[in-house]
């Protein structure tokens, strides 16, 4: 079985394998309600064992999830696996931690807010000081890597993203590091130092003309590319933007739009392919305001992304970087972790209490359509989750499927 999981299969177009779906991009094909509630247009509800803000990936009609139980002493972690139609817990199996972790995580985020990632066999997940794990999809674990053992009062939160034969790890808390693991036995294939204050999983770039695929991270003050292949440094931009960086980028047509930054700058456009200090040769524009924590969506030239704290909904052009509207949510959805999705033309948000709503995904702010989930008081940190046209949605208590019924 080793031989084959040498190299990720690419996904069905139905898959949603990583944080933020397919390429990280948030969107997907799909007919999703405009309103559902505890008890409306809810296909399946189930139980967690315990908390997390990690959000479900599906590969196939087989939905993987993290959680945990316990305290930074005596902290127990779940991977799950899930089938996608009922909810049926398939088969949940532990893992060892390394312990202690640190003392306390602040905003409830708990001790597993790392999405996995998967290809067609194995499952991959991130925990921290204790490591990447693998899992072949009957739930047998492969092996385990450790990158690092610094600790942060924020957790360890960056998602893998799978290349070829690699696993992909932003160990910014943990070492500092960017690290290229080989998915069949988790050897340490390369690896990238100076990775600090940057929160989000390894975007890539498709090779130029004549050039490499790039793995690119954005972190504090700055861009930086690497050399999927190898680790070899490849380019570097300064952006602006003065604090760490959360919101996954996202790249079209050669181009990475950053958002995100408590202070300085709150977003940038950057052309990839370049050699040393592009600053100035392919930096395109720079936003004055951005979002802290939830990844943008893109549809049809404009950027879509909501403030993490106000409730105010942006959209921007992304060939000028101009603000085409900034206006709040109706109903305010309250304090904004998750990062949106979108599908059938619609930018869906999702607050930390449970509350959501439904806007036009265009130049012109239209909301329409929002839903509440009370689920016994529970927190919506986690993104959700897209899949033949079902909405999931992780609290710290429970896993939802949304449909239209």
């Amino acid at each position: 079985m080793l031989a084959v999981l040498g190299w990720s299969f690419p996904a069905p177009a139905a898959d949603w394998p990583q944080f933020h779906g397919p390429e990280g991009k948030g969107a997907a094909e799909a007919d999703l309600p405009l309103s559902w509630s505890d008890t409306e247009n809810i296909v399946w509800k189930t139980p967690l064992p315990g908390e997390g803000a990690s959000s479900p990936i599906v590969v196939g009609n087989k939905i993987f999830l993290t959680a945990g139980v316990g305290t930074a002493s005596d902290l127990v972690r779940h991977v799950m696996c899930l089938d996608a139609t009922t909810g049926k817990v398939l088969w949940d199996k532990t893992v060892e931690s390394e312990l202690p972790e640190q003392p306390t995580i602040r905003e409830n985020h708990g001790y597993t807010s790392a999405t996995p990632v998967a290809n067609g066999t194995h499952v991959f997940v991130f925990f921290g000081k204790s490591g990447v794990f693998c899992f072949d999809h009957a739930g047998k674990q492969m092996w385990n890597t450790k990158v690092g053992s610094r600790l942060n009062n924020w957790g360890s939160a960056a998602s893998p993203t799978l290349y070829k034969n690699l696993v992909l790890v932003n160990a910014s808390v943990e070492s500092e590091s960017l690290v290229a693991l080989d998915q069949a036995t988790g050897a340490k294939v390369w690896e990238a130092r100076g990775i600090k204050e940057c929160w989000h999983a390894p975007v890539l770039a498709p090779a130029s003309s004549g050039g490499s695929t790039e793995v690119v991270t954005a972190q504090a003050r700055e861009i930086h590319s690497f050399d999927a292949d190898s680790g070899k440094p490849l380019w570097q931009c300064s952006t602006g933007i003065l604090w760490y960086m959360c919101p996954q980028p996202l790249l079209h047509e050669a181009v990475l739009y950053a958002v995100g930054g408590r202070s300085g700058v709150g977003g940038v456009a950057v052309r990839t392919g370049g050699s040393g200090n592009v600053t100035d040769t392919h930096k395109i524009w720079t936003l004055d305001k951005g979002t802290n924590v939830p990844s943008p969506v893109m549809h049809q030239g404009h950027l879509h992304f909501a403030h993490e704290n106000n409730g105010t909904a942006c959209c921007v052009d992304m060939k000028t970087g101009e603000f085409v509207y900034s206006e709040p949510l109706t109903p305010n959805p309250g304090q904004i972790y998750a990062s949106p999705v979108l599908a059938g033309g619609k930018v869906y948000y999702l607050g930390r209490g449970g509350q959501a709503v439904i806007i036009a995904a265009g130049p012109k702010f239209e909301v329409l359509g929002s839903a509440k989930l009370e689920g016994g008081r529970g927190v919506f940190n986690a993104s959700p989750a897209i899949h033949n046209n079902r909405l999931l949605v992780r609290s710290n208590k429970f896993l939802y499927c949304i449909g239209n019924k």
